[in-house]
């Protein structure tokens, strides 16, 4: 033998067993990265296809009316639903709409007991 050639002692039993069990935690852990990669690809994808939907679907200018003498209190968003509340003559109203194509939703009216 020169000394150019090593050696490679063969493993021991103990040693084998190490290796394969190493060997099998590698291919747990690759394959666990590749599945959560692709998990977040694919919200990824579906989250540019659903975004993709909403833009078609945007709406421009929007006129809303407002009974004679209503004043807007105040506005605010309330998931996907935006939410007017008016002042009708002492009465107080709550308006709401749809926020990606501002339709009306529905209205709530207040009203004092007799």
């Amino acid at each position: 033998m020169t000394t150019s050639d090593t050696a490679v002692p063969e493993p021991t039993p103990e040693q084998a067993a190490l290796f394969a069990r190493v060997r099998r935690m590698m291919l747990i852990a690759g394959l666990t990265t590749a599945l959560a990669v692709c998990a977040v690809l694919i919200a990824v994808g579906y989250r540019l296809f659903k975004s993709e939907g909403r833009a078609a679907g945007s709406v421009g200018d929007v006129i809303a009316t407002l009974p004679k003498g209503a004043k807007i209190v105040s506005t605010g968003l309330a998931g996907d639903r935006l939410v007017v509340t008016l002042d009708i003559g002492g009465v107080t109203e709550i308006r709401t709409f749809d926020a990606q194509t501002l339709k009306p939703a529905g209205k709530l009216k207040f009203a004092n007991e007799p």
